[in-house]
């Protein structure tokens, strides 16, 4: 698997990072064995790299990473300090017409203490699809745009299931009747996550950037199928 390389300089690279591949190995993805990104990435440019924040095994998209272990704690200040806007796009359960913040907190994984999460939810687009998900005749979803202005694990999937429009192919707090539709009708098995865009000022160099992704191969699909832009 080749990771397309979306910038890159002295002090990082940006990679678009492919749905169901993880960063890293870690404690509670212990019997996943498969290539991490870290892996494919050293095979892939002959050195090591070292991620700046995070995201899920199966959310795609926009990643940071340092080429010295040194410099990753001066980026990871732009997330903390919330100095980088990251926006995301989902596709979501039911027809979501009005722009929101959600502010519900988060359980971390570790510590089992929840935190303050804010996420701002603005929705882009609709679709009605006539094909029966229990217990209705057709099923509904919206494009949303997410703009998260914290970083807990699993923030935007737990944000989207409590305001009851959880994001499709989410098989922990999603809705697997129409988790199953997109798989059987569509052949889409993958979550509907994927982070967009990254945009800020290079600690290092004062130099502005702003780096935005293609979506994903299901993603087109769904799109042709919803008669969908971007």
């Amino acid at each position: 698997m080749k990771i397309d390389i979306l910038f890159e300089d002295t002090y990082i690279i940006v990679i678009n990072k492919p749905n169901n591949v993880l960063i890293h190995n870690s404690y509670y993805a212990r019997n996943i064995k498969e290539d991490t990104l870290l892996d494919l990435l050293e095979k892939q440019l002959n050195k090591p790299f070292y991620p700046v924040h995070r995201l899920d095994r199966k959310t795609s998209g926009v990643l940071v990473l340092a080429k010295q272990k040194e410099n990753v704690a001066i980026f990871q200040d732009l997330f903390n300090s919330n100095e980088i806007k990251k926006i995301y796009l989902g596709i979501v359960r039911g027809f979501l017409t009005k722009t929101m913040i959600i502010n519900s907190p988060v359980k971390n994984a570790d510590t089992k203490v929840y935190k303050d999460a804010e996420t701002f939810c603005e929705p882009l687009d609709t679709a009605i699809c006539n094909v029966a998900v229990h217990p209705y005749e057709n099923s509904r979803y919206s494009l949303v745009k997410l703009t998260p202005s914290t970083g807990r694990m699993h923030q935007l999937r737990i944000h989207m299931n409590k305001i009851s429009h959880p994001i499709i192919g989410d098989y922990k707090y999603g809705d697997r009747f129409h988790n199953r539709m997109f798989e059987t009708e569509f052949s889409c098995a993958n979550l509907f996550l994927h982070a967009k865009s990254l945009q800020f000022k290079h600690p290092i160099t004062s130099v502005d950037i702003e780096i935005s992704t293609e979506l994903p191969k299901d993603w087109k699909v769904i799109f042709e199928k919803f008669n969908w832009k971007i």
